[in-house]
């Protein structure tokens, strides 16, 4: 079993303040997908442009103080599950047209958190899916949270990645995103800055600033720490850039050194 993760920055425009969807990437990944004859698969994809910029309007998963201020996120909570919920269907309409038999996932419906971590959440109905040869799509999305002051949290995609990789233990886990994979510094602004093949821990990293990029999901920053977590119970996974033709189909098909690997750091003797 292979758990791929699609970054919100890759299948949407991310950069847009309305949702917008990234139709190229999408219809190429979806034919990737299908060309890799993956046998069993799991897909989890971000919210981009769909989910972001409601999530941040309304500030989802901050404290909430009074009855107007609930009231208000409640709309917020309610537009921005319905719109990563259109981002969904988009991404399993395309990947359906590929003969993929994908099925949507809705995480609102059966995960709940305390204090933005998962605490519960179902994973019996996602098994027989993949027991039955169907693809299971998951996707970042606002959850409840049963933390009196808070209510409601955005769960990431990279958060539901760690989940699902801790209690379905996975061959392999693939992150796509939109770099290349991970630098020992900011790229945009170090002219000497290189693309590290392997990270074992936050050490690795000479300048941790290309890492903490805005975002209301934590960036990149977010996804190492959830990453280097799984490298604990023995889990690998890779950040590859899913925008360059074909990386998605090779990583599937389980060619390596395609961007950076993430993995547990030997033990000295």
């Amino acid at each position: 079993m292979i758990i791929l993760k699609l970054g919100g920055s890759v299948i949407t425009r991310k950069d847009s303040s309305t949702p917008k969807l990234d139709t190229s990437n999408l219809n190429r990944i979806a034919t990737e997908i299908s060309d890799s004859s993956c046998h069993k698969l799991i897909v989890v994809h971000g919210a981009g442009s769909f989910g972001h910029p409601y999530a941040k309007e309304y500030d989802i998963g901050s404290e909430i103080n009074s009855l107007e201020e609930f009231t208000r996120k409640k709309q917020g909570f309610s537009k921005t599950q319905n719109s990563v919920k259109n981002l969904n269907q988009l991404v399993c309409q395309h990947l359906i047209e590929q003969e993929i038999p994908a099925v949507s996932i809705q995480p609102s419906s059966f995960v709940q958190t305390y204090n933005k971590r998962i605490i519960k959440a179902d994973l019996d109905l996602i098994s027989k899916y993949l027991d039955m040869g169907f693809v299971p799509v998951l996707y970042g999305d606002v959850v409840l949270d049963v933390e009196d002051k808070i209510k409601m949290a955005v769960l990431s995609g990279d958060q539901i990645v760690k989940y699902l990789a801790e209690n379905l233990k996975p061959e392999k886990v693939v992150l796509g995103s939109d770099v290349d994979g991970i630098y020992n510094k900011d790229p945009k602004k170090y002219s000497d800055a290189y693309l590290l093949k392997v990270v074992t821990s936050h050490n690795d990293l000479e300048s941790a600033d290309n890492t903490q990029t805005v975002d209301v999901t934590g960036g990149m920053g977010g996804k190492l720490d959830e990453l280097l977590e799984l490298t604990k119970i023995g889990i690998e996974s890779e950040i590859i850039n899913a925008s360059h033709d074909n990386n998605i189909k090779r990583a599937l098909k389980g060619e390596k050194g395609i961007g950076t690997l993430i993995k547990k750091m030997k033990e000295k003797k």
